[in-house]
């Protein structure tokens, strides 16, 4: 396993376990509580949510974000982490142009019965303050059920090489 995917998988198991750890009362393992239809749900609603986050982006759509992305949100760039505040800073600016992109390879993995995380592949044709977007990337998306609803609260990409 290469360093960046090392990092990135040890990365995402910390952001995961601070969520858990927070909790007020012990959920069930996904193990014991989800079945196999469940999980194929749960996979359509977020790969359904994360493609609407990819063209809420190309769209500079901020107020789809505010409502996507947990309070506590992360992402993980090459410059550095990033809040929720910081994405929808950027996100309605021309700072970053997305002329195309496209997701696939889709895979669920269930940490509990609110938790989960989405791994793909991503192209995409996008240049951020003049500078090329790496591109192709395997994506990281983590996601919590709060009140009933799905929400990012960690993302990160890292460059194929």
């Amino acid at each position: 396993m290469n360093k960046i995917t090392l990092t990135t998988v040890l990365l995402i198991g910390l952001a995961s376990a601070g969520f858990f750890a927070t909790a007020q009362t012990p959920t069930p393992s996904a193990k014991q509580t989800a079945t196999p239809a469940e999980d194929i749900e749960l996979e359509k609603t977020l790969v359904a949510l994360e493609k609407a986050s990819w063209e809420a982006w190309k769209n500079r759509n901020a107020s789809f974000f505010s409502n996507f992305l947990s309070d506590d949100h992360l992402e993980m760039h090459t410059n550095g982490v990033a809040n929720k505040a910081a994405v929808l800073s950027t996100v309605a600016t021309p700072a970053c142009v997305v002329r195309s992109y496209s997701v696939d390879k889709f895979r669920l993995l269930r940490l509990n019965a609110d938790a989960a995380v989405l791994a793909y592949y991503a192209e995409q044709d996008c240049v951020c303050n003049g500078k090329p977007v790496p591109s192709p990337a395997w994506v990281g998306s983590v996601y919590v059920r709060r009140d009933g609803k799905w929400l990012n609260v960690f993302y990160q990409q890292t460059p194929v090489k």
